[in-house]
């Protein structure tokens, strides 16, 4: 065998490291942001609605525009956006390092996100484009894999930049990955595109599904600031105009309900579009195939609440453990061990037990890892208890995000792999989104309210309890110190800081652990096959 021949074997298993090394790009960062988020805290002054925001937002920018970002690549060629993609990525990620405000930071989290939307669709086309029969189980066992182990080791990473240098660096270390990225993928993976993919596409759906969106994620993260429906004393204002003090109803349920009528404005238009033949933000047509319909059905369920324990877990090491950031990230490396382990086994797995039960294994072990997670967690709580758990559930995540990709793609015709990788990817980042916000919100609330009761318990005043048990809440990123109440002794301050915290985190994770349960009951309505083929 000589050496061309040996290079065009290799070469495009050299492109999908290349590839998984362009989509970790967008893992790591959300799971390095969390570790980061005490000391962003510290130096920006974010508050823990800010921090929901920060992720919550990147999702948002990747669900909106991953359909359209899928189709521009068919038609200009994946390969290319997928470089252009990096680069906008780049921009947003030097910006979020240099950012000097909560607003800047937001701001550049926002063209992370636009870069994220065309890196992602780009990467699952290229893969379905590139590999055939075994191959592509294969490398989509890699993938899924891959996206698993960066959850954990992106915060490894980015704790160890964080805790040396800044937490500006947690955003730093995103170029040479890219520029790593970039070479192997131009030097290994050939271009694909689809010349018949369309030429227009549906601006008013995606403005429609991102403002409604958007309006319900304000809703669910905002609520605790502006009041459910009772308005609060925060003043509520947009560009010069402010919510009217006289009104007897606060801005969020007005706001959801615009949300829901934007999105039904949505549904409208989409249904329109298709009876006039005419480009949709979502492939409508796509969803004829069972596999691929279930499939995305079952991502976006099980998204809702896959990342809620990456939310809340670092907060919690770093406020109630007092770990370094370094120190969360090897904490969560457990993991990352879990998801390569699974790696190893779900290709001599799958023919045995077929890729339905796969997936089906693995949300079950997400399941239970995090609810044992959230039943037992508590200040005192052992950690080698806690990296267990994490490593079953690493297990799990690297079983069921694998075959749940190859399950959802797997029947989809290779000219629609970008409209089709886009929708997929779009399920997974709506419920990621949505599940950020209302697992947070529970996180936020339920800790709010466990130390409001334990100061009260300890003799404080209601008053003063309220008040400090919002700011500890809001300024999660804190220890508390003697300053957080001169009123109170600072023992109790800790100590209902650290219960409160952990309350916080039991609910946030029993949530979790209940949208991962509804994603394996969805997992039910997969086609059950075997995957030899």
């Amino acid at each position: 065998m000589d050496d061309s021949t040996t290079r065009s074997k290799r070469a495009p298993w050299l492109g999908l490291v290349g590839l998984t090394l362009g989509v970790s790009l967008i893992i790591a960062d959300s799971t390095i942001l969390n570790v980061a988020i005490p000391s962003i805290v510290a130096d920006l002054g974010l508050t823990v609605a800010g921090a929901q925001w920060a992720n919550t937002i990147y999702a948002l920018m990747l669900a909106s525009l991953l359909v359209t970002a899928g189709r521009t690549a068919d038609r200009v060629g994946r390969r290319r956006a997928f470089v252009a993609g990096i680069a906008v990525f780049l921009v947003g990620s030097v910006l979020a390092g240099l950012a000097q405000s909560t607003a800047m930071l937001l701001g550049a989290r926002f063209i992370q996100g636009l870069g994220g939307a065309i890196i992602l669709p780009t990467t699952l086309s290229l893969v379905n484009a590139t590999f055939r029969g075994k191959d592509r189980a294969i490398a989509f066992a890699v993938y899924g894999s891959v996206i698993g182990g960066i959850v954990a080791i992106g915060p490894l990473i980015g704790g160890w930049a964080i805790t040396a240098l800044s937490w500006r660096w947690g955003f730093y270390v995103n170029v040479p990955v890219a520029i790593v990225a970039i070479w192997l993928v131009l030097r290994n993976v050939k271009e694909s595109r689809d010349p018949g993919a369309p030429s227009r596409f549906d601006v008013v759906g995606t403005l429609l599904f991102a403002l409604g969106i958007a309006s319900l994620v304000f809703a669910a993260i905002d609520g605790r600031t502006y009041g459910w429906w009772s308005p609060s004393n925060q003043p509520f204002s947009i560009g010069g105009w402010s919510w009217p003090s006289s009104w007897s109803f606060s801005p969020v349920p007005v706001i959801a309900a615009i949300g829901v009528v934007l999105l039904l404005g949505f549904a409208l238009h989409e249904r329109r579009n298709v009876r006039r033949e005419r480009p949709l933000l979502l492939e409508f047509p796509l969803l004829r195939i069972p596999s691929f319909a279930a499939g995305n059905l079952t991502a976006a369920v099980v998204s809702l609440g896959e990342l809620g324990l990456i939310f809340f877990l670092p907060l919690w090491f770093q406020v109630v453990h007092g770990y370094s950031a370094l120190q969360t990230g090897v904490a969560l490396l457990a993991l990352a061990g879990g998801a390569f382990v699974a790696a190893g086994a779900v290709a001599g797995l799958t023919p045995r037990i077929g890729r339905k039960n796969v997936v089906m294994f693995g949300m079950g072990l997400e399941t239970i890892a995090i609810a044992a997670i959230a039943l037992r967690i508590a200040p005192d709580m052992s950690i080698t208890y806690l990296e267990c758990m994490l490593f079953v559930y690493g297990v799990g995540v690297g079983f069921a995000t694998a075959q749940l990709t190859n399950l959802i793609l797997g029947d989809v015709p290779v000219e629609n792999s970008g409209s089709a990788s886009g929708m997929s990817s779009t399920s997974r980042q709506l419920g990621s989104a949505l599940g950020i916000a209302i697992i947070g919100t529970i996180f936020a609330v339920s800790a709010q309210s466990s130390i409001d009761t334990q100061l009260r318990d300890g003799g404080v005043p209601a008053p003063v309890s309220q008040q400090l048990a919002q700011s500890l809440t809001s300024s999660i990123g804190e220890r508390p110190s003697a300053s957080a109440g001169s009123q109170v002794d600072t023992t109790l301050v800790a100590t209902a800081t650290g219960e409160g915290l952990s309350q916080g985190a039991r609910a946030a994770g029993l949530a979790a652990s209940g949208f991962v349960l509804l994603g394996l009951l969805s997992a039910t309505r997969l086609p059950g096959r075997q995957d030899e083929q």
